[in-house]
């Protein structure tokens, strides 16, 4: 309604200029208003995850959602550091779903089992990252957020492991380091300041319950109905 009350309320239309300039700058707003909502869908129209999409994601076992910020590790890497947040409305816990290096992933496209994927943290353009440091308190391996404006290397893919054909929004995943074959998992160790009660998300090679998650708020980007390669549309759950 924004964008349609700041037209109908311009003030550089004259009143004595009424008549059909004043319907023909009427009927342009209602025309750019519609084009924006007819270019979101409100609610949970699709049922899996889409390229594109900006997510939240919960580890349905310890019922925190992966969270980055620009705060790096004291040991390690000295990446910045991930981890896990009770906290539901914190900005830094989205990440944008995004294809790799080497093979795109267009928006709108379903995300599919199976398929290797970049989770960049939204707020500060790094990507989800693994390697063989050890994290500092499980001494597990290490998790961080890598590269600058989204662009970084190999150790920086994943790949999303379902039980059907694409990645369903009501479904708990696996994400396996692609190069490393190492789970992302939390395991409940809390960390002090500066990140007080935040807890530690790291990788495991063995699968446990530590290692599903959800997708939870975001922006679910919509597969076109008009062709293949048409992905304006997307779904909005509560940010």
């Amino acid at each position: 309604m924004t964008l349609l009350s700041f037209c109908l309320s311009d003030s550089s239309v004259e009143l004595t200029a009424m008549g059909k300039h004043i319907v023909a700058l009427v009927l342009f707003c209602l025309s750019a208003f519609l084009s924006c909502v007819c270019s979101f869908s409100f609610g949970s129209e699709i049922s899996f995850v889409t390229c594109g999409s900006v997510v939240k994601l919960l580890n349905v076992q310890h019922n925190v959602r992966l969270h980055s910020h620009d705060v790096r590790y004291g040991s390690g890497s000295g990446q910045q550091s991930v981890t896990g947040v009770t906290t539901v409305e914190d900005s830094n816990s989205y990440w944008s779903v995004r294809g790799t290096s080497g093979a795109g992933c267009h928006r709108g496209t379903p995300v599919r089992c199976g398929q290797n994927i970049r989770l960049t943290h939204v707020n500060t353009g790094r990507n989800l990252h693994s390697h063989y440091f050890a994290s500092p308190l499980s001494s597990n391996q290490e998790v961080s957020a890598f590269g600058e404006d989204g662009e970084g290397d190999h150790l920086d893919e994943w790949t999303v492991l379902c039980g059907g054909s694409v990645w369903q929004r009501d479904e708990s995943v696996r994400f396996q380091h692609s190069a490393t074959e190492a789970l992302l998992s939390v395991t409940g160790e809390q960390y002090g300041r500066p990140i007080q009660g935040q807890r530690e998300v790291h990788a495991m090679t063995s699968s446990s319950q530590h290692s599903y998650w959800k997708a939870m708020e975001g922006v679910f980007m919509k597969p076109s109905e008009t062709g293949p390669k048409d992905f304006s549309s997307s779904t909005h759950t509560e940010l």
